[in-house]
């Protein structure tokens, strides 16, 4: 992580010493990862594009104020947050709820060797299973916590980060990412059996 953040470091100075071209070296290395946190708050495919847009653009025009004391990656997180929840205001609509984790995130889940022994179709149908009742209980999650999750368990984000990117105390992100796991837990534990004392 520490080098991912040095080698960020030295495009963003580049940007901020005029070499404009970087920072396409940014947006290349970290639209993927913003668009897939935006479709935890946005509902509408365009608005994530229009999200993911805006928060570039203001990223761009803001570099000139990165100092390096967060990863540019938390920081661009945060801006990223901060946008679709202008947006959502704007339209007068509280965030939507998580569509589908995605088929690579959905992985992350069932490659826990908690959920699923891929020796047997029973068990990988157990394991579809389980992947379909987490994204249940994300979906089901308030913003604060399904966003913390995510961040947590998906994109690997360490405690530091989240709570630059969402502008909270760690202490607040620990809670938020203990009640969405419990929330989870509960949601799946029916599915895991005998196994079901073990928190996924």
């Amino acid at each position: 992580m520490s080098s991912d953040k040095d080698e960020d470091l030295i495009i963003v100075r580049r940007v901020q010493s005029g070499d404009q071209a970087a920072f396409n070296l940014l947006v290349s290395k970290y639209h993927r990862r913003v668009a897939r946190l935006l479709t935890r708050m946005v509902k509408n495919q365009e608005d994530i594009d229009d999200v993911v847009q805006e928060t570039f653009i203001k990223a761009y025009r803001a570099i000139g104020n990165f100092r390096g004391e967060s990863a540019f990656y938390t920081w661009i997180y945060r801006i990223a947050i901060n946008t679709a929840k202008n947006l959502l205001v704007t339209q007068s609509r509280r965030p939507s709820a998580l569509r589908e984790i995605a088929d690579e995130d959905n992985e992350t889940f069932e490659d826990n060797s908690a959920l699923s022994n891929i020796d047997t179709p029973e068990s990988l149908y157990e394991s579809r299973q389980i992947g379909v009742a987490v994204n249940d209980a994300m979906t089901a999650l308030p913003e604060e916590l399904r966003s913390a999750i995510v961040m947590r368990e998906i994109d690997g984000l360490s405690y530091e980060e989240i709570a630059a990117a969402m502008d909270c105390p760690i202490g607040t992100v620990r809670s938020r990412i203990f009640r969405a796991r419990e929330a989870i837990a509960a949601k799946i534990k029916p599915l895991l059996g005998p196994r079901g004392d073990k928190r996924w």
